[in-house]
């Protein structure tokens, strides 16, 4: 049986008007409310002809259809048209990226947070090992006289600040020789190759002050270093559930937040998903736990290095064109908004 001209236009309009309506589709909705062309009885033959193919079930409760994943496929694939974002979602987008783009972990929550407000879905935004990424620039700034600011800085734009407590006594000019001393020392090295490296052998100094303050300082640039070697998840919109009539039934909300909240096991999976923009439907999922379920994923790259992940879980009756639009544009935005130039920090040197 062949998938005729008519039968996808049939199926455009049952996808299209479950998405929107959460409701089963039957004939008589479908001529009334789509110029068909054709009876309410012709409907009914085909819309049968499409269930024997496996495009629609039929739930028991209702006279009327509902799509499978196989037809959210199709629909996915070849018969949704581009969804063109309204200037004032992407006029908001693009202003909560500006707002915080020198801090990349924070515009990542704060991105985070919009696109579950847009979509009403929960979603998610991850960053990835940084193994291989390498360090552009390090600077030490002083608080008080117990205290500076290590930042650093990587060259896929991540940017660390993290507030040290030190036990000895330091000038200005010191903490400004042992930054571009590190800065050097580093530059270019992955934070892995740097982890092995022999920190008192790259620190030997005649001058006993910069000796004790490296010393104080190492250990806990060391300890940042490690932790920037973790994956970090965002997450948003946790409580969006209650209101899709897919998690009405408490049991299916329940098995849905027990899901999301294993972590660890979601940012595996979300770790090893293929790069670009990518759906994944129902069972195409390969946990288990997640057939139920769609993922649309959309990576963010900075000067063409992949920097993380962003995207949202969901039912899998989802509006697929909005949804990917909205990740598509955001990921875009994250991606240009965090170019680095090779003469950012030339002039601390």
């Amino acid at each position: 049986m062949d998938l005729t001209e008519r039968k996808l236009k049939i199926l455009h309009a049952i996808v299209a008007d479950f998405i929107h309506s959460a409701e089963p589709v039957g004939s008589r909705t479908l001529s009334k409310k789509y110029d068909l062309g054709i009876s309410p009885a012709t409907i009914r033959n085909e819309m049968s002809d499409l269930e024997e193919m496996g495009y629609l079930t039929h739930p028991h409760t209702s006279a009327g259809r509902v799509p499978s994943d196989k037809a959210y496929r199709l629909y996915v694939n070849d018969l949704m048209g581009r969804y063109e974002l309204p200037e004032e979602e992407k006029r908001i987008i693009s202003e909560n990226i500006q707002t915080n783009v020198m801090e990349l972990e924070n515009t990542i929550e704060h991105v985070a947070e919009l696109l579950s407000k847009l979509t009403n879905l929960t979603s998610f935004a991850i960053t990835p090992r940084q193994d291989t990424n390498k360090l552009k620039y390090i600077n030490l700034l002083p608080v008080d006289e117990q205290t500076i600011v290590l930042m650093i800085v990587a060259e896929d734009g991540k940017v660390i600040n993290k507030a040290l407590r030190i036990n000895v006594p330091y000038t200005l000019e010191n903490l400004e020789l042992l930054a571009k001393a590190m800065t050097q020392t580093y530059r270019g090295r992955t934070i892995s190759d740097v982890l092995t490296l022999d920190i008192i052998k790259y620190f030997e100094t005649d001058i006993e002050a910069m000796s004790r303050l490296a010393e104080s300082i190492m250990p806990n640039f060391m300890k940042t270093l490690e932790n920037m070697l973790n994956v970090d998840l965002y997450m948003e919109g946790l409580t969006n559930i209650f209101s899709i009539p897919e998690y009405n039934d408490i049991d299916r909300a329940r098995m849905f937040l027990e899901m999301v909240n294993r972590k660890k096991d979601f940012t595996d999976v979300l770790v090893n998903r293929d790069n670009g923009v990518i759906i994944t439907i129902g069972n195409e999922n390969s946990n288990e736990i997640m057939q139920d379920c769609s993922l649309i994923t959309a990576d963010y790259r900075i000067n063409g290095k992949l920097v993380g992940k962003l995207g949202v879980i969901g039912p899998t009756r989802m509006k697929y064109d909005e949804v990917t639009s909205v990740i598509k544009y955001m990921t875009d935005n994250l991606s240009s908004a965090f170019q680095i130039t090779e003469g950012d920090f030339d002039d601390e040197e």
